[in-house]
């Protein structure tokens, strides 16, 4: 997949939008028709199927912005994060505030309605310091390390709301998100939130909502992509970017991934002025990251997640020899037949092998889910659904389900195929994604890897080298050995 093809779909999805024009007194649910599935509590909304999700090339690579809307769309409640937040302060000799409740933050009335109205009871990990430095007096910039599920969305939105002067017609808070479907979802979150706030009005700028060149918006925040957002400071001249006093840039990580989005992005912060409040959020920090982050974001304080060291060590990690893709699916079946598995994961590296495979499981009687990088995000959610609801015991699956999935009851993670990156080696990040979708929450969990040539063989010997941790052979031919090993 080409490193623009994902900002490319979504420019084709935009200008194909049917011209509308947008009554921004109403709420979201109402400009796109009815949602009907359930919310969860970061006020995250399966919204209606998009026709224009299309296929991709053999391999099934994971586009950023695809995996990180599908987080959201699965999310039902905030991820129990056991990682430490560490917290650099611009300023170490300022004391650090942290808040165990909302009521500490001293919101409006209308405002904390809102959040215990979205089902909040008490701040996320990451909201518990995020929150204090974004509501500060005078105004604080952030750059923040988070993840889907960790209430996020929801802290910029809460800083942004508390942020307006509901007296000035004028947008006052632009929050920008690699797509329109992202952009929607933030959208809803602060609709939702808002919903007690009825003289605070937002505005979608994304391609789709026309708008009349010239009039200023009186809308007090604007949500959307960099390419319309940046037409609408400039060429339309909807937004005057002087009177931006807070500036959003949600999943810099993904933003990034193409050059546009970045470009467009540092000439929108170049609009600004300096005295203009900063957040910018990123799940990864990579060196592109940090160095995109500085030049949008000056003098910040800073709130990382450090690495969980935990992962591997309530996972018990195994490989089977085997001869062929046959010899590994009698391994499996031997596996499934001396072990107590509540539901598994395997992965494949193809959608033919994972179809393959499937079809094979199925014809054994197992009830097995499918997904692959053809499926629709919306397909994909759903699928996830019915698996987390146990209505499939086992999923197959490609790269696109190792990111960010956490189902409590999978117990088993086979790597029918190892992960290998571009040059054959061992790829030990998406290793480490694909077996952290077991022993989730502290529960004991097992990674199996097949192995089927001595170029296997190396891969798991370059995994135990890098983790620094023993994978133990498995003969699933014999019983006792099994049950003792995995015991």
């Amino acid at each position: 997949m080409s490193e623009d093809s994902w900002a490319l779909a979504v420019d084709v999805q935009e200008a194909t939008t049917p011209s509308m024009k947008f009554d921004f007194s109403k709420k979201v649910s109402r400009l796109h028709g009815p949602l009907t599935a359930t919310e969860d509590i970061n006020g995250n909304i399966l919204p209606e199927k998009n026709e224009n999700g299309g296929c991709r090339k053999d391999g099934d690579k994971v586009d950023l912005a695809e995996q990180s809307l599908l987080n959201k769309l699965i999310r039902r409640s905030l991820v129990r994060n056991r990682n430490q937040v560490e917290v650099l302060q611009r300023d170490p000799t300022s004391p650090l505030y942290s808040v165990k409740t909302f009521e500490e933050l001293r919101l409006k009335p209308e405002l904390l309605k809102g959040v215990y109205s979205m089902g909040f009871n008490r701040p996320s990990r990451i909201q518990e310091n995020a929150l204090p430095m974004m509501l500060a007096q005078p105004p604080q910039n952030l750059i923040a390390q988070s993840q889907s599920g960790t209430g996020k969305t929801a802290a910029f939105s809460l800083a942004m709301l508390s942020h307006v002067n509901p007296a000035n017609k004028c947008t006052q808070c632009l929050c920008i998100s690699p797509t329109y479907e992202l952009a929607l979802q933030i959208g809803q979150v602060i609709e939702q939130m808002g919903q007690f706030c009825p003289d605070v009005n937002l505005a979608y700028a994304v391609r789709g909502n026309k708008m009349e060149r010239g009039n200023k918006l009186q809308e007090q925040m604007v949500i959307g992509t960099p390419g319309t957002v940046l037409d609408w400071c400039t060429k339309y001249k909807l937004i005057d970017p002087k009177k931006i006093t807070m500036f959003v840039l949600d999943e810099a990580d993904v933003m990034i991934a193409t050059q546009g989005h970045r470009d467009q992005s540092i000439r929108i912060h170049r609009l600004l002025t300096k005295d203009c409040q900063m957040l910018l959020f990123s799940a990864t920090f990579e060196d592109s990251v940090w160095k995109f982050a500085e030049k949008v974001v000056p003098d910040p304080n800073i709130i990382k997640l450090k690495r969980e060291e935990e992962t591997l060590d309530t996972i018990k990690q195994f490989y089977v020899l085997c001869k062929d893709k046959e010899d590994k699916f009698t391994a499996l079946c031997n596996l499934y037949g001396s072990l107590t598995i509540a539901q598994a994961m395997i992965f494949c590296h193809t959608r033919k092998m994972a179809a393959w495979l499937a079809a094979h499981l199925t014809k054994e009687g197992h009830k097995v889910a499918l997904l692959s990088g053809e499926m629709t995000v919306e397909q994909r959610a759903a699928v996830i659904e019915r698996f987390r609801n146990g209505k499939e015991k086992v999923l197959v699956t490609t790269n696109v389900c190792s990111r960010g999935i956490d189902v409590e009851q999978v117990s088993l993670v086979v790597n029918f195929d190892l992960p290998v990156d571009v040059d054959g080696n061992a790829d030990n990040e998406t290793y480490l994604h694909r077996i952290g979708r077991t022993g989730r929450f502290g529960r004991r969990g097992f990674a199996v890897n097949m192995v089927d040539s001595e170029h296997s063989m190396a891969i798991i010997n370059q995994i135990e080298m890098h983790f620094n941790r023993r994978i133990t052979k498995l003969d699933t031919d014999n019983l006792e050995e099994m049950e003792k090993l995995i015991s």
